[in-house]
């Protein structure tokens, strides 16, 4: 009989079970919100890179090619704006990994345009995927981390969140929406050991100001026609020249690691528009972003 055909064969399989499922559950768990592209692509990689389980979720896992070939990630569907695609996706991680350290509430996308030319599904649309979305992924997080007592919740915001620029209204309000959302929660959660930590990246270089944008026109508006275009080609313009999302993606991995009582971290380029916004009158400040805006 050969030593891979004795009963004991089936005990040694067992116990490399176990043994991996013990290993697992002592390595830290992520999960990250929007890891198809960009930011939350390079977040996971980085996470993975320092020994971490990964829960990478996206809207469309199928198509997922990367991720699926790194160890200790699971890649999961979740649609930041679907419950029950949230529910499925914290419980299918918890289950793979027993427990999650570090959720990153990165999933969200850009629009740009006048008010006036936006659908009421675009504006929905807007609201619920930057801003619900990463308050319901929140909320169904929370028991799990309250129970463990400990957690840490990043929340990847912008300096958008800052300050204002034209014709993006619709986008700073979802991320001034996360400010406030974020420094409350930061407040409430203490008791449980729960830290709240605020990502506040500059213009950065992803897709994020290509596909993952979406461009407010209407046609029965001529009247915005020629501002709107210098705006977003302005716009544009500065996004290939931003910062790559590897830097942002570090920021997280420092935040979600940091001990101490630090909350927000401002990264990538276009930081020094906040300290501009903070010492200029507005009046002054207004002016300086319209003659960069229109030019």
């Amino acid at each position: 009989m050969s030593r891979q055909n004795t009963p004991f064969a089936a005990f040694r399989t067992a116990d490399t079970v176990i043994l991996r499922l013990i290993i697992l559950s002592a390595m830290r768990t992520v999960l990250i919100t929007g890891s198809s592209s960009g930011i939350g692509r390079e977040t996971a990689k980085i996470f993975q890179r320092n020994g971490w389980n990964i829960i990478a979720t996206m809207r469309r896992p199928e198509e997922e090619k990367e991720l699926t070939e790194l160890d200790n990630v699971k890649v999961i569907r979740c649609d930041v704006t679907d419950t029950e695609s949230i529910d499925a996706a914290v419980t299918g991680g918890i289950s793979a990994f027993g427990m999650i350290d570090v959720l990153v509430n990165n999933a969200g996308y850009y629009t740009i345009g006048p008010l006036e030319a936006a659908t009421y599904d675009q504006i929905r649309d807007q609201i619920d995927t930057n801003l619900i979305g990463t308050i319901n992924v929140t909320k169904r997080m929370l028991p799990h981390m309250r129970e463990q007592r400990s957690g840490t919740i990043v929340n990847v915001s912008s300096i958008a969140g800052l300050v204002s620029l034209p014709l993006q209204s619709l986008y700073h309000a979802t991320k001034w929406g996360m400010e406030g959302f974020s420094e409350a929660l930061h407040y409430e959660l203490r008791p449980f050991n729960i830290r709240v930590k605020l990502i506040e990246p500059g213009v950065i270089r992803t897709d994020f100001y290509g596909r993952s944008k979406t461009v407010l026109h209407d046609e029965t508006l001529p009247e915005y026609c020629g501002y709107s275009e210098k705006v977003v080609n302005n716009v544009l313009a500065r996004g290939e020249k931003g910062s790559p999302p590897e830097i942002i993606a570090g920021t997280i991995y420092k935040a979600s690691t940091d001990s101490n009582g630090r909350m927000r971290y401002r990264a990538g380029r276009s930081k020094a528009i906040v300290t501009l916004r903070k010492l200029l009158p507005f009046r002054v400040y207004s002016s300086f972003v319209r003659r960069v805006m229109e030019k």
